[in-house]
């Protein structure tokens, strides 16, 4: 045969190899795989259809091995492949269920809205801790609270101090709210120093934040405070018969009417957590925080919910803390929650490390933490029509006609969420949500 003749064959034979190679991976446009398509638009059907594919050739894998050579492709990697799909598709089912609920808001505000103010009510109350002499700037809060919510459903409200409650103090708060009142002590051992605490080294760390200039650097009240909501305030007496409860401090605002009943709303949906401002906490105060908890987990490893948040709080996959946390001088959260095994061994392994006075650590980014690990993400809600404010941060809707609607007095210029400083974005893309109208207007 020529030489000419053999590189005529050689080539066409390259070719059809080529042709057949790449034919491998062109969709098939054929009718049945068109319409499968055309079902699979949705990324929780595509992953779930994916896995099927990887299913049935890790049973043919399995098959081939039992008559024949070990197939090339490697089985242990298929396995793996079905392990991260595994977990997108909870991950995609999740999102889903948010984005029902997300999308179907306006329906769901007209099925809770008080037709009947006080005809059903939930187990839930307001917690508050307050100094006597907040008084002035926590009645203007309740009356907000009150007259934006409260008064079509007259919760209860819970008071906390760790110094008796002054009889002004009291007349005051109770002449302001629609539901009963109730006043707590906060016993010494939830409001001082452990045993195990050096107190020596606890004043070098209060000195050495003061002169580094950190935000409540040198306070010992604030430390306690965080201490206490992290840890005490879900175990009082006084809160034994709530499953719910809203935490206002003084000087906050409420912009917007709230015409349906947030617990209901909570509880009907299976949340366990709301909030309304997102935010980065600062390092310096918390610099050993997030090794403490991978300690944690990787010692109880049976409390990471398989659907849980981890990526709002880390951006490597748990390795660092992102500083990403919950604003917690606003939540709308389920006691049962903090009052979980997860939480209490949590809790208690946090506090046994001295970081709360050693360092300076808050309750916001041990309840944000906690809940993204220990909860399933879907069972994290943004109440992004409440209108907030507390100190130079606040969340107003961005939506004009719900303003109107809901008589808010907010400047949405002035809207927290989508700003650089803000964990907002991450909430949205990590929650798999759609953001509102114009909101790049809002940045």
């Amino acid at each position: 045969m020529k030489r000419s003749q053999v590189n005529r064959i050689v080539a066409i034979a390259i070719c059809v190899f080529i042709l057949y190679s790449v034919s491998y991976f062109i969709p098939d446009t054929s009718d049945s795989v068109l319409k499968q398509q055309a079902l699979n638009k949705d990324p929780v059907s595509m992953t779930s259809s994916k896995l099927d594919e990887i299913n049935n050739r890790i049973q043919e894998m399995k098959d081939i091995s039992k008559t024949g050579p070990t197939p090339q492709l490697n089985l242990a990697e298929l396995q793996k492949l079905k392990e991260e799909e595994e977990k997108k598709l909870i991950i995609q089912q999740s999102s889903v269920k948010v984005n029902q609920i997300e999308a179907s808001k306006d329906q769901l505000r007209k099925k809770y809205k008080a037709a009947n103010p006080g005809t059903k009510k939930m187990k839930a109350t307001f917690v508050t801790l307050a100094r006597n002499n907040e008084l002035h700037d926590l009645i203007r809060a309740i009356r907000q609270v009150e007259d934006r919510f409260n008064s079509k459903f007259n919760y209860d409200w819970v008071f906390f101090n760790d110094v008796p409650f002054s009889d002004e103090f009291i007349k005051q708060t109770s002449a302001m709210t629609s539901g009963e009142t109730k006043y707590g002590l906060i016993p010494t051992e939830h409001w001082s120093y452990p045993d195990f605490i050096d107190k020596d080294k606890a004043a070098k760390a209060r000195k050495k934040m003061k002169d580094d200039n950190i935000i409540y650097g040198d306070s010992e009240s604030y430390r306690h405070m965080c201490r206490f909501e992290s840890g005490f305030f879900w175990q009082s007496e006084l809160l034994a018969d709530y499953d719910w409860y809203w935490r206002v401090e003084p000087g906050i605002q409420i912009y917007c009417d709230i015409d349906y009943d947030v617990f209901q709303f909570m509880e009907d949906n299976n949340k366990v957590y709301g909030f309304t401002i997102s935010i980065h906490e600062f390092l310096a105060t918390i610099p050993s925080l997030w090794e403490h908890t991978k300690k944690f987990i990787e010692e109880n490893p049976q409390y990471l919910h398989p659907e849980n948040f981890l990526n709002f709080i880390s951006d490597d996959n748990g390795d660092s803390y992102n500083l990403c946390h919950f604003w917690s001088n606003f939540e709308i959260a389920n006691l049962n929650f903090w009052r979980s095994e997860a939480y209490r061994k949590y809790f208690d392994y946090l506090d046994s490390t001295g970081g709360f006075f050693y360092e300076r650590w808050g309750d916001a980014p041990i309840h944000s933490i906690a809940v993204s690990l220990f909860a399933p993400k879907d069972q994290i809600h943004y109440f992004d029509d409440v209108g907030y404010n507390h100190g130079v941060y606040h969340q107003c809707p961005i939506n004009a006609d719900f303003r109107q609607e809901h008589k808010c007095l907010c400047n949405p210029d002035q809207d927290f969420t989508f700003r650089g400083y803000s964990c907002g974005n991450k909430y949205y893309d990590v929650m798999g949500l759609a953001k509102p109208d114009n909101w790049e207007k809002f940045t």
